[in-house]
C-alpha cells in the first residue's frame, strides 16, 4: 500500500462531505456523463444537473439572505441596549456568521469576510483592527496542526500505528473496537487535528475491516455499526484528551488566558483529562456492545486482512521514521514546557519546518493544504470578532446579565448548570468550532464571577467542548464521514448518542471531580 492511502484505497485527504469546489463538482459530472452512451439520455442527464444546479444557488442565495436578515434585525436593536453601539453591532454581524456556519449558504471562509468587510464599510471597525486576528498565536497553532496532521496521513506512519494495534488486538470484536480506541488515544496526542485522525484514517481502515468481517461471515453481521459508532465516539473522548486533539482546542485555552490569566496549556490539559479518558476509553466500548451489539465476535478475518494491508507497506521508510522523530520531539517539548518556556505554537512550527527541510514534506504540500488556509481565513476573522466584542464592551454587558440572574446560587453549581447547557446546545452548531467560538469565553467570563475553583471550571468547558459532539451526527467532520458509512439509522445515532452523553457527564462529573480534587485543582 502507497503512503498516502487509505487502507480502503482511497487517497487520504481531510475535508467534509459535500464541501468541492465548482471545478471539482464539474469534473465528476462530466465522469459521470462519460458512461452514459446514449445521445439522447446524456443530453437529459446534461439538463438535469443544469436544473440541479440552478436549484442549488437559489438556496444558497435564501440561506444567504436568512443570515443578513438575522443580522438586519439586531443591528437596530443597539439603540434598546445599554451597550456601546459599535459592539451590539459586531454582535450582530458575528451572529450572522455563526448562522451562516450551521447553514452553509457559502464556504466559512466566504462568509467571514463578508462580516468583516460588513464591519468595516460601516464604520464599526477600521481596516486595521479587521486584520487583528490573523497574527493571533492560536490561529497558527490550528494551521500548524493541519500541516502536521496532513504529513502524518501522506508518509503513512498514522496507517501503520492503526493497523499494527488491530493485528495485536482484533481477534473479536471488542478487540478491534479497542485498538480503534487505542490507536485514537496514541494519534491523538500527535495528529492535531480530528478531522484528519478519524476521517482521513480510522473511517477508511473501519469501513474495510467491517467488509472484510461481513465478507468472511457469509452473512450481515452488522460489524459495521459497532465499529462505526466505537471510533465516532472514540475520536471525540480523544479529541478531548489533548489541547491538541482537535483544532479548535487551543481556542478554550486561549480563553481561560484572557478570563482567568490561567495556563491551561498541553502539560495542563492532559493532566487533567488522562484519568477520566482512560476510563471513558475503557467503558465504550462495553457500552457500544450492548447499544449496538454485533451478531458475530469472532474479528479475525479482519485481523487477518490488517496483517496482509501492514505487510505491504512493509518496512517504514525514511519519510516515516523523521515523522516520528518529530512527533516524538513535538511531545518532548509539549510535556516540558515549564523548563525551557517554548510556546506551544513555536513547537509546533517547528515541527513543520523541520518535515521541510528534511524532505519529508515539499513547499508544494504546504501550499497545496486548503484546509489550513482557509482555517486562516474563518478562524481569524472570527477571532477579530471576538476580540472587538470584548473591546468595545458587549462581553462585559452580556457578563453583568447573566452574573445578575445566577447571583445567589453556589459557583460550583453555577459552572455545571451553565456547563450542562454549554453541552446540550451543541445539537442547534454543525460544527465544534463554531459552538467553542460562539459560547466558551462568555461563559466563562460568568463563572469567573462565581466562587468556583477557576481550574475547574475551566476544565469542565474544555472537555465538555469535544465530548458535546456525540450528541448529533454532524458535529463534526470525523461524525460526519463514520455516519455517512451508512451502518446506522439516523434515529439510532441520535438515540445512542443521546445515551453516551449521560455517560460522559457521569464520568467526567464523577471521576473528573474526585481527580481534579486529588491533584489539587479544588
Amino acid at each position: 500500500m502507497e503512503p498516502g492511502r487509505t487502507l480502503a484505497g482511497e487517497k487520504s485527504g481531510i475535508y467534509l462531505p459535500g464541501e468541492i469546489s465548482g471545478n471539482e463538482f464539474e469534473r465528476r459530472i462530466k465522469d459521470e456523463a462519460k458512461s452514459i452512451k446514449n445521445p439522447f439520455e446524456k443530453f437529459l442527464f446534461f439538463q438535469f444537473q443544469m436544473i440541479r444546479e440552478e436549484q442549488s444557488q437559489r438556496i444558497k442565495s435564501l440561506k444567504l439572505l436568512g443570515c443578513i436578515l438575522i443580522a438586519g434585525i439586531l443591528w437596530p436593536m443597539s439603540n434598546w441596549m445599554d451597550v456601546d453601539n459599535r459592539g451590539w453591532h459586531i454582535f450582530s454581524i458575528f451572529i450572522a456568521v455563526i448562522v451562516s456556519f450551521i447553514l452553509r449558504p457559502y464556504p466559512m471562509g466566504m462568509t467571514v469576510l463578508i462580516g468583516l468587510l460588513a464591519l468595516v464599510i460601516t464604520g464599526n471597525i477600521s481596516l486595521k483592527e479587521s486584520l487583528s486576528g490573523f497574527g493571533d498565536s492560536t490561529v497558527w497553532l490550528v494551521i500548524a496542526a493541519f500541516l502536521l496532521a496532513q504529513a502524518v496521513l501522506d508518509t503513512g506512519f498514522g496507517t501503520r500505528v492503526a493497523l499494527y494495534l488491530v493485528t495485536k488486538l482484533g481477534r473479536s470484536m471488542k478487540g478491534l473496537a479497542y485498538a480503534i480506541c487505542g490507536s485514537e488515544f496514541l494519534l491523538g496526542s500527535v495528529i492535531p487535528s480530528n478531522t484528519a485522525r478519524g476521517g482521513g484514517l480510522h473511517a477508511p481502515i473501519v469501513n474495510a475491516l467491517s467488509k472484510s468481517i461481513e465478507s468472511a461471515s457469509g452473512r450481515p453481521v452488522l460489524a459495521g455499526r459497532y465499529l462505526s459508532l466505537t471510533g465516532a465516539h472514540a475520536n471525540l473522548i480523544a479529541a478531548c484528551t489533548f489541547m491538541t486533539g482537535m483544532a479548535a482546542n487551543p481556542l478554550v485555552t486561549r480563553a481561560a488566558r484572557d478570563v482567568y490569566d490561567l495556563d491551561f496549556g498541553w502539560t495542563t490539559w492532559l493532566w487533567g483529562s488522562i484519568l477520566p479518558a482512560i476510563v471513558s476509553f475503557l467503558i465504550l466500548p462495553q457500552v457500544i456492545y450492548r447499544l449496538a451489539p454485533p451478531q458475530l465476535d469472532d474479528a479475525r478475518a479482519a485481523q487477518s486482512e490488517a496483517r496482509k494491508q501492514l505487510k505491504q507497506l512493509g518496512p517504514m521508510q525514511v519519510p516515516e521514521k523523521v515523522m516520528m522523530g518529530v512527533l516524538a520531539g513535538m511531545l518532548v517539548l509539549w510535556a516540558s514546557q515549564g523548563l525551557h518556556g517554548l510556546s506551544t505554537t513555536l513547537i509546533a512550527l517547528s515541527g513543520v519546518v523541520i518535515l521541510l527541510i528534511s524532505g519529508t514534506q515539499t513547499w508544494e504540500d504546504v501550499t497545496g493544504n486548503d484546509k489550513a488556509w482557509d482555517t486562516l481565513i474563518w478562524l481569524g476573522g472570527l477571532l477579530t470578532m471576538a476580540n472587538m466584542l470584548s473591546d468595545y464592551g458587549f462581553i462585559q454587558w452580556f457578563v453583568d446579565i447573566v452574573g445578575s440572574a445566577v447571583e445567589g446560587y453556589p459557583g460550583i453549581l453555577t459552572v455545571i448548570l451553565l456547563a450542562l447547557f454549554y453541552f446540550y446546545s451543541m445539537v442547534a452548531f454543525s460544527m465544534l468550532t463554531a459552538h467553542i467560538t460562539a459560547m466558551v469565553t462568555p461563559f466563562l467570563i460568568v463563572c469567573a464571577a462565581t466562587s468556583a475553583p477557576p481550574m475547574v471550571a475551566v476544565a469542565i468547558f474544555a472537555y465538555f467542548s469535544c465530548l458535546c459532539g456525540c450528541t448529533t451526527n454532524y458535529s463534526s467532520g470525523p461524525v460526519i464521514i463514520y455516519f455517512g458509512l451508512g451502518y446506522e439509522k439516523a434515529s439510532r445515532w441520535f438515540q445512542i448518542g443521546f445515551l453516551i452523553s449521560f455517560i460522559h457527564i457521569l464520568v467526567w462529573l464523577g471521576v473528573g471531580f474526585i481527580w481534579w480534587k486529588i491533584i489539587g485543582w479544588w
